[in-house]
This record gives C-alpha cells, structure tokens and sequence, in this order.
C-alpha cells in the first residue's frame, strides 16, 4: 500500500480567496490527503436550525479540484453555544462536583441523551449530504476522545446512566453487594437506585465501585462513538477512523477500535516529553529537542493494533507545540525522523497538524507548515523531503515482530483504582518494558489480552497484566513462546479482589506471591549483580522445580522461571530489565544488538530502519547517521 502525506486544515478560519493557492501549494510539497470540519458546527449551524453548508461546498471543490482527497469531521467534539440553552445541563461534571463552562472545547458529558440526539442529528446531514461526495474519501468521528479529562463525568446524567448499566451487568443488587465486597464498612444497597458516582466520600470509595465506574464510562465513549460509526455507514462506504491520543487510558480502545476502519492518532514527541512521560531531568533534557526515543513508537504499534493492522497519524509535530509546560522547537531533521518512524511503524498516512499557524485563540503559539504570514516554516521542507523519498520508497508493509507486549486497559483502570503505592503507574512500567526490548534493536507487536494466537512470536511480554485470563495462559502454552511475566501479574479478580488461590495462577508456574510491599522513592533493594529494584517487591514462596535467575543481595528470589515462563517479582531498573531480555532472547534464538545510546531499529516487510533520535551522530551498519538522522537498507 503506498504511504502518503497529509496536513489539518481550516479553511473557515481563513478567507476564500487563498484556499486555492493553499490547495496548490500542499500539492506542490507532496501533501495528497487534508482533513477539515471537525470543530466547524458554528459555522455549519450558527443558529438551532439555520444549517450553512455552502462554504463547506466550495471548501470540498477546492481542495477536490487541486487533486486532495478529503477526511471529513464530524464536529462534534465543539458543540456550539446555544447548544447550551437547549441543554443547560448537556456540560460535564469533574471530581470536585464542579460543572465544565463553555469556552473551549469537549464541554459535553458522554451520557447526556439530549446531546446525543444533536450529535445523531448534525452527523447524519453531514452524511447524507456528502456521504457520496467525490472528494470525500475518509471520515473522523468527533475529535480525541478522552482529551482534558473529559471521560469520566460526574453528572446527573451519568449517575442515571451508571445506575441503568449496573442493572444489566449485575441483575440483582444482591449480586453486585457479593461481587464489590460491600460488606465491609457496612456498604450493601437495597436497590440499583440507591448507588452513587464514586467520587466526595469522606475517605477512599470501594475500589470495586471505581472500576465498576471506570468500566462503564469506556462503555458511553465507545457506545457515543459506535452511533456516529453506524450513521456515517449508513450513507457512505469511506473508512472511518478516530484520532485517539498519546497516554489516554481512561476508556477501552481496543474496544472502540472493533467499530473502525482506520485508528487513528495525534503524535507531539516534544509536547510529550515535558507533559506525559516519567523520566529522569537528564532523560528529558537529551532528549529535548527530539522527543522520548520510544514514546512514539510504542503507541504507532498500539494503535496498529487498536486499528486492525490500518494506523494513521492524523496530527504530526510539525514544530514547537503551545499546551506543555515548555515548548522548544525541533533538531533539524526530527520532523522528517518522526514522519519515516512512522511509517516503518506501519503508518499509511502522516497528517502534520496544522497547514497554517493560527496568529488567534487558544493555539496560536502552535507552530504549522506555514507561519502566520504564510511564509513556509522549517517543517514544511522536511516534509516535502519525505515526499520524495516516498516516491523511491512507498512501500513500508509492516513485518511479523519476533515479540509480542501485552496491553490492557482494564489493568490500568485496576491499579489507578487501587495503586498500593504512590508511583505505581501501569502506563510507565509497560513502557518501561517496550524500551528495554527497543534498546536492544528489537521489533515488537502489541496485542491486546483477549489475543489467543502467539504461535508467530517466539518472546511474550506481559507486564503488570492485574487478570491472567485461562485462554490468555493456555495460549501461551501452546505457542511454545518465552513469557516474562509480573510484577503483580494475576494479582486481581475481574472485581478487583485478590484471587484464592494466590496469584499468580499460572498452573505451569509453582510459585506463590506471599506477600507484596511498595517502595517509597529512593529506595531501593540490591540484586546479587548490582542492579537495583524499587517501588514494588512481591514475597515468593515455590517449589523446588523453580529456578530463581535473580535475587536480592540478602537471597529473596526476585526473578524466577520454570519452563518456558519467568515471572519478575519486582520493579526492576533499565540494566536489569535489558539484561533479563537479552538473555531470555538468547534461549530464543531472538537476535539483539547493543545500540547506541539514541538509536533505534525497526523491521518492516523488505527494509531495517535505523533512527538517531540522538543529537550527536551515531556509527550503523558501518555508517554514520548524523542526528535527527534516518537511515535503511534492505533485509
């Protein structure tokens, strides 16, 4: 499939007279696939009613006419201000009980029925009146759900709606009080109506009630996104895809991405580095003008997942961002490294966002491919760089990686529900993993955990994964494939409640986690070789046909393995984790190199790319690879 380039683009912010030149000169910079629309409901209806598509006409016959094919939002992510006066009570609710205002944007609660209609109402005209349009070839439904922290809403509405999905996941109050253990501190119900949010308890709410929250807002994002999916389809046959976003756990993509084409999502490496990763200042300040080696990479391999084999970046950095606390602007040369790693990372399309940088409102300190005078900015040559290159080199398929990371959503909702310690952050520690496997030139797949064929993966990893499903275990065991396992791996039930027998639970595994303790920051325990562990320790106790590959240095098992299976009873350090990887891989027959310290490798179907995300040069299959540099031969 050929790659191709793409750019964000908002012709009602800009006067009709220069949307031609704007087509044409996207064109001329290889640019062939622009989005628009999704946050023009104001302009598409100022008034209840009063429907204004004309501009939208022309808009769609410029950029149709200049050779662009077209990704329409829906523009329901920006509902206008007399949506207000219909629906005074349509505004999210946060933690605090405190009601969301106008005047920005994804100012709307999931679970508001009035709201959902207009979204129902303004996404079908749009389909019916452009579902066949020439220039239409993809749709966008609304616009990174989740984003502000916009998920979870404590509104009337959502307390109604909560009680509604109780009732059909549990039946029976009864049943709901045995699942969430309420008879602790005398917390039973009589009636589904009695249930609150959990949020304004005097000290910490059930941590099964969290879940159940948790559980069912993924449910309204997903249930929200599905109606617009199966009204677009209605009247049109052009893929549909969501742009998600990097570090957003609060509802279930995997999920979401069954009712998709195309998942889609919004990669700002440098924004990212100040606002979303936890790293060390030194970490941060390498990598400052670059971005987080692996960030990036980890969620282009999510989000091929979450899209079926089909990812897009829809919104690319395309030069210094405005929402993090510090904004520095790329190393020469990134904006071509993010948009190459991309597509190795099987990317079909890179959008950069945005065409022209806006000199009003809320984003106008963030960069585009052009100033605000309309002078090209530094990161339209790059891409029109990669446009070329493109031309030699378009075909970029993906490969079948050698190992395999499990993901889990509901993981995360578990222990951000019940963390048992301060830093435990299921996001970082997976993280964690996927860099260590990186920075030994490896190439990995991500599955989610209701994956049940590993026979084409020779490594498995599953770190903190809270419920070990039967089928996930026995599928590993068929595959024949290493897994690492843990910490805290088969620690909770599917109500989040510690499972008897002990965890772990994997029947080819004779260990038993005893005990478990969380680590404040700074300290740490000595393994034998000199590595450390910290944040999290789990007691073991086993048999004797379990091996321990690493201990403390006063002989508590930190790393054990019986048969093709090892389970890490603790928060391990970079060394540690690297080491356990490589000598797993080494079992394996799972080739790694030692890369420099910056470099990263990824196979695709006919080609190795090597990417420098370092700001010195770097020595590669015996060449130099100067910072911010992208290189790739064939395999």
């Amino acid at each position: 499939m050929k790659r191709s380039l793409g750019v964000c683009y908002y012709p009602e912010h800009w006067p009709e007279a220069i949307w031609a030149d704007d087509a044409a000169r996207m064109v001329d910079a290889g640019i062939s696939r622009v989005r628009v629309g999704e946050f023009a409901w104001t302009r598409l209806e100022p008034l209840p009613g009063e429907l204004r598509f004309a501009w939208l006409d022309r808009a769609l016959e410029t950029l149709g006419n200049a050779g662009l094919e077209v990704i329409l939002g829906t523009p329901t992510a920006t509902p206008p201000r007399w949506m207000l006066d219909s629906h005074p009570d349509m505004l999210a609710v946060d933690a605090e009980g405190r009601r969301r205002k106008f005047g920005s944007r994804r100012h709307y609660c999931f679970s508001h029925a009035g709201y959902a209609a207009e979204c129902d109402r303004i996404v079908g005209l749009l389909a019916e009146r452009y579902g066949r349009h020439d220039a239409v070839k993809f749709w966008q439904t609304d616009n990174e759900y989740g984003c502000h922290d916009t998920t979870l809403s404590y509104s009337d509405a959502a307390r109604q709606a909560f009680r509604l999905w109780l009732a059909r996941r549990y039946e029976d109050v009864s049943t709901l009080n045995h699942a969430w253990g309420n008879v602790f501190w005398s917390m039973s119900y009589q009636s589904f109506d009695q249930i609150d949010l959990p949020n304004l308890t005097v000290t910490e709410p059930n941590p099964a009630h969290v879940l159940a929250f948790k559980r069912f807002s993924s449910d309204q994002v997903v249930a929200f996104n599905r109606r617009q999916v199966e009204i677009l389809r209605a009247h049109s046959d052009a893929p549909i895809l969501h742009n998600f976003m990097g570090r957003e756990l609060a509802f279930d993509h995997f999920e979401m991405g069954r009712d998709l084409d195309i998942a889609a999502w919004d990669s700002y490496p440098i924004g990212f580095l100040s606002d979303r990763i936890e790293a060390s200042d030194t970490h941060k300040d390498t990598f400052l003008h670059q971005g987080d080696p692996d960030f990036q990479a980890f969620h282009h391999d999510l989000y091929r997942c979450v899209g079926n084999g089909r990812m897009w970046v829809m919104e690319q950095q395309p030069g210094p961002v405005n929402w993090a606390p510090w904004n520095p602007a790329p190393l020469p040369g990134m904006v071509r490294l993010w948009t190459w790693e991309a597509f190795a990372h099987g990317a079909e399309t890179v959008a950069y966002f945005r065409w022209r940088q806006a000199p009003f409102a809320q984003e106008q300190m963030h960069a585009g491919l052009l100033r605000p005078d309309s002078v090209a900015a530094p990161g339209l040559e790059e891409a029109r760089q990669v446009a070329e290159e493109l031309e030699h080199l378009w075909d970029v398929s993906p490969a079948q990686a050698p190992v395999a990371l499990v993901f889990d959503y509901q993981s995360a909702w578990m222990y951000e529900a019940q963390p048992q310690g301060a830093d435990f952050d299921y996001l970082t520690l997976v993280l964690a993993w996927y860099r260590a496997a990186r920075a030994l030139g490896l190439s990995l797949d991500i599955v989610p955990p209701s994956e049940r064929d590993f026979d084409a993966y020779q490594l498995v990893l599953a770190p903190g994964l809270a419920e070990l499903p039967k089928g996930l275990v026995e599928a590993w065991a068929a595959s024949g494939a290493k897994v690492i396992l843990g910490p805290r791996a088969g620690s909770k039930t599917t109500e989040l409640a510690i499972p008897v027998p002990l965890p772990p639970g994997v029947p080819s595994l004779d260990i038993t986690v005893t005990a478990v303790e969380s680590l404040p920051h700074g300290s740490r325990f000595h393994l034998e070789g000199g590595e450390q562990v910290g944040r999290w320790f789990e007691h073991l106790d086993f048999l004797p046909a379990v091996e321990v590959l690493r201990a403390t240095s006063d002989g508590q098992p930190a790393v054990v393995r019986q048969g093709d299976v090892t389970y890490v009873a603790a928060w391990l350090d970079t060394e540690a984790r690297r080491r356990l990887i490589a000598d797993i891989c080494a079992t394996a027959n799972i080739h790694t190199n030692v890369l420099p310290d910056g470099l990263r490798l990824r196979d695709t179907a006919t080609h190795r790319f090597a990417l420098n995300y370092s700001a010195e040069p770097v020595q590669w299959d015996g060449k130099t690879i100067e910072p911010a540099g992208v290189a790739w031969r064939a395999r």
